[in-house]
């Protein structure tokens, strides 16, 4: 019989690419995604701790998911009440208080266990009798010797764009943050099996990959054949001779982990786009080592150079924090002179929040909101106005677009730039999947738009 599986996914692609292997996972037994919770015979809730107030969030959604149930129960005409579950990072960090302050919930779980989830789905059925459809009480939030990776099955879903996991968890222990504890120690995964689920997903269909992982430019996969090590760059140039991969991207990087071998496969992978999301957090030197982000201002921007130097036209992005403890105002100047400096196509930028369990969160002199909130308001004008300006500088231009979705128009397809910007045309919705050249018309704050070019016409960007 089909189960109906909910699953919703907060923070980053990692998450995504997570939530789409538990549906996978999933597959064998019965299970086919639904976008309606109220339906569900299994909800899950795939949770991120990095972003400030993900707890609240996740229990406002339990609350609902609760009420769903209630009604399954009232109706006498279904099967059985939802297994409702919490996986992810907070799961992870929290797994006693999530039982805790929500004791109706089934199955708690953390991101290096998901590949247990029929065992742990098995042990909520058999005890829904006893518990008349309260929560279970599994808690699966060990660090277990097998890696997840090895179990799993491959992905059926065909995907113009895909994921692919290559390394987990962090060995950088940043002060204000909570990956270490809740990933875990750095993992890379063999080549070989990289390179087979990169095949397998350009067999589906996919054009471009995007390769995952909490450090990815950390990557130091086992190579074929016993001969030691790859990195990320030497990962790059092999998965560019997969017939059919036409991009390669990956995310999030560190500086410290940028080496030479990665920079140079900016200029030597066609298939390697020009972009690159390389977060620097702070311009300050001291509140980077307050951070422990073991990389100073200058040697950021030494990064940043090298790589205009191999790669020119390169767009690059950062993530950056505001009112991190102790910051003073002539160091929050010095973060927008490197904004000023680099002038990012793109950022991300947040005010600090404390996470609980991080040694920033002990940290005295914790800055005032107000100030915080002004901070991030300079930040993001200034930040803003160079990824408009960096748009408008693509009007007039021919760039290479992937075609991956329907817009919000009717006959309006979207798609993404060699530069990870976000681009909309009129076009007939048989050119989904496919790539094209775009001319580019029309510049806004978050994406551009103009009109495809015939192949007679068209020369590649």
């Amino acid at each position: 019989m089909t189960k109906k599986l909910y699953i919703k996914t907060y923070g980053c692609q990692m998450n995504v690419y997570d939530s789409e292997r538990m549906a996978d996972i999933l597959q064998p037994l019965g299970y086919e995604l639904t976008s309606k919770p109220e339906e569900a015979d299994l909800a899950i809730l795939n949770t991120c701790h990095i972003r400030e107030k993900a707890e609240q969030k996740m229990y406002s959604d339990l609350g609902r998911l609760k009420d769903h149930r209630k009604n399954q129960v009232a109706d006498s005409s279904q099967k059985s009440p939802m297994i409702i579950a919490v996986g992810g990072c907070v799961a992870q960090a929290e797994g006693a208080e999530i039982k805790r302050q929500a004791p109706f919930v089934d199955m708690v779980f953390g991101p290096q266990t998901y590949h247990r989830l029929p065992e742990m789905i098995a042990r909520a059925t058999r005890a829904a009798d006893t518990k008349k459809g309260k929560g279970r009480g599994i808690i699966e939030t060990d660090f277990p010797l097998e890696s997840k990776f090895d179990t799993l099955p491959q992905t059926n879903v065909s995907r113009t764009a895909a994921f692919l996991t290559v390394q987990e968890g962090c060995d950088k222990f940043c002060s204000y943050c909570v990956v270490p504890y809740t990933r875990g120690a750095e993992f890379s995964r063999p080549a070989n099996e990289v390179l087979d689920e990169a095949r397998h997903l350009v067999e589906l269909g996919a054009k471009e990959i995007t390769l995952l992982g909490q450090n990815v430019n950390a990557y130091h996969g086992a190579a074929p054949m016993g001969s030691g090590e790859w990195g990320l760059g030497r990962l790059a140039k092999e998965l560019a001779e997969i017939d059919g991969l036409e991009r390669i991207r990956y995310i999030t990087s560190h500086p410290s982990d940028m080496t030479d071998e990665l920079i140079e496969a900016h200029r030597d992978v066609p298939q390697l786009m020009p972009f690159l999301h390389l977060p620097i957090q702070a311009g300050s030197n001291r509140i980077l080592t307050a951070m422990n982000r073991k990389h100073t201002r200058e040697s950021y921007l030494e990064i940043m150079d090298r790589l205009r130097q191999v790669r020119p036209d390169i767009a690059l992005a950062s993530d950056f924090i505001v009112g991190f403890p102790g910051e003073t105002d002539a160091e929050f100047k010095e973060t927008l002179d490197i904004i000023e400096r680099v002038r990012y196509a793109q950022a991300y930028s947040f005010k600090y929040s404390i996470r609980p369990g991080t040694p920033a969160g002990l940290m005295e002199d914790q800055i005032p909101e107000s100030v915080k909130s002004e901070r991030l308001q300079e930040l993001q004008a200034l930040i803003n106005h160079h990824q408009q300006t960096f748009n408008e500088q693509t009007v007039g231009k021919t760039v290479r677009v992937l075609l991956e979705r329907r817009g919000r128009l009717e006959g309006q397809l979207m798609g993404r730039s060699p530069y990870m910007q976000s681009v909309a045309v009129f076009a007939p919705e048989r050119l989904l999947g496919q790539m094209v050249d775009v001319s580019i018309k029309e510049a806004h704050p978050n994406s551009i738009a103009g009109t495809i070019l015939t192949t007679e016409s068209t020369s590649a960007a």
